[in-house]
């Protein structure tokens, strides 16, 4: 009896093995349905007899290609595990390499803006900084700040083309240009000091590369251009 249980232990084990597992060698096929047809045929009280008397070779070898199909089937489940992982680390890999693509990017694109702020900057004196807010309070002293921005990019921009002189004091005082020049007022409020802090603000804003009418060189009352507060600047 304890022999007809491990025979029937060693069958469903190679039974099994087959179902997880297919490519057994033929050899070791044919010998478990031998082994299997021969049990389904015999009555069960002679089962184990029929067992005793089995080739112990066909027996041995159903059971080692039972063990070689476990063993098949376990290196497959590594081998499909390890491809996962590796396909894991791969995209995690290429995830990271695009956040720092963009991080880069995104660095590179800063500096770029930093740089061209420095460019649009321009070192002044301060007795130009100075006559610039002069004329801001003259022509926009009673405009929103953005304005009075606005009156200092146009100096700025003058200055920064080739136009028109490349100093703030020769933009400001070039012949028939500003009105508070022409008339002495500018002079008049730069020698007392008489301008707005705000003023001083816009103008060092505007020197530093602020400028909220693009490359617009004038401005006037006459309602033609882009509006800012009492002002249209083209």
């Amino acid at each position: 009896m304890i022999q007809y249980k491990k025979f029937v232990s060693m069958v469903t084990a190679a039974t099994t093995a087959m179902v997880m597992t297919v490519g057994f060698n033929s050899y070791a096929a044919d010998n478990t349905s031998d082994v299997m047809y021969a049990a389904h045929q015999m009555p069960v009280s002679s089962l184990a007899e029929w067992f005793e008397s089995a080739p112990e070779a066909a027996v041995d070898e159903t059971a080692k290609s039972a063990e070689m199909a476990q063993e098949k089937y376990k290196r497959q489940q590594e081998e499909i595990q390890a491809a996962e992982e590796a396909r894991k680390a791969e995209e995690a890999a290429e995830k990271a390499a695009a956040e720092r693509a963009a991080a880069e990017q995104a660095a590179a694109e800063q500096a770029a803006a930093e740089q061209a702020a420095a460019q649009n900057a321009m070192q002044v004196n301060v007795e130009e900084q100075a006559l610039l807010a002069a004329l801001i309070f003259c022509e926009a002293g009673n405009q929103p700040y953005e304005g009075q921005v606005a009156v200092g990019a146009v100096v700025m921009n003058r200055v920064r083309s080739s136009t028109y002189p490349n100093s703030i004091s020769e933009v400001i005082y070039q012949s028939g240009q500003f009105s508070p020049a022409m008339s002495g007022w500018l002079d008049s409020v730069l020698a007392s000091g008489g301008y707005t802090d705000s003023a001083r603000q816009a103008a060092a804003d505007a020197i530093a590369g602020s400028n909220p009418i693009g490359d617009f060189l004038y401005f006037d009352c006459g309602g033609v251009g882009y509006q800012l507060g009492d002002h249209f600047f083209h």
